[in-house]
């Protein structure tokens, strides 16, 4: 007989990339392989449902809402196979050392989230966490700029704070060159009010 191992899969990249669409698949092809699953996210996500993780192509699956990340240890099955967490980044840095604990119990952990703000730093637990995962997948979006792949999430309108849930309303997927030239002109545009 062998032991489980668990791992840790990061399904990372910028908004309209799909990954939220990619963690389902995988979900559902361990549900079809008659795994047990356990799906979790931040609270803070409330855009389409607080008990479901929902893809903007409108795909998806039953899930806990959490306001602190340690309380996926207390809610986990033990029979659980494989854990889900989607939108991670909204996590605090704790996540980190649940996602170690699951894996380290044997769990498969599949991971989803921005791992690059809208100014294109990484965003808060994402540095680590691809630096600790056994697989990681960066999935490209399009530009919405010049139909280009696109790695970068570009704040179109709304605050300047790194956590702002929205949709197309305040962001658009953007290639390297067309986010640079996007902050390029913002900055132009603050020099401009100095002046």
């Amino acid at each position: 007989m062998s032991k489980q191992q668990g791992s840790v899969e990061v399904i990372c990249g910028s908004m309209f990339s799909g990954k939220t669409e990619e963690l389902i698949r995988r979900l559902r092809r361990a549900q079809y392989a008659k795994q047990k699953i356990q799906v979790f996210k931040p609270i803070l996500d409330n855009r389409y449902a607080g008990d479901a993780v929902v893809s903007h192509e409108g795909f998806t699956i039953e899930c806990i809402a959490l306001d602190r990340a340690h309380h996926i240890l207390y809610l986990l099955s033990p029979d659980t196979d494989v854990v889900g967490i989607d939108e991670i980044q909204f996590f605090e840095e704790d996540i980190i050392e649940v996602v170690q604990e699951l894996a380290d119990r044997g769990k498969r952990v599949l991971c989803a989230g921005l791992d690059q703000d809208f100014t294109a730093k990484g965003f808060g637990p994402m540095p680590q966490l691809l630096a600790i995962a056994e697989k990681v997948d960066k999935i490209q979006a399009i530009c919405m700029q010049c139909g280009d792949d696109a790695s970068r999430t570009h704040k179109i309108a709304g605050s300047s704070s790194q956590v702002e849930v929205g949709e197309k309303e305040l962001y658009e997927a953007r290639c390297r060159s067309c986010h640079k030239g996007a902050a390029k002109s913002e900055k132009q545009k603050q020099f401009s009010f100095i002046e």
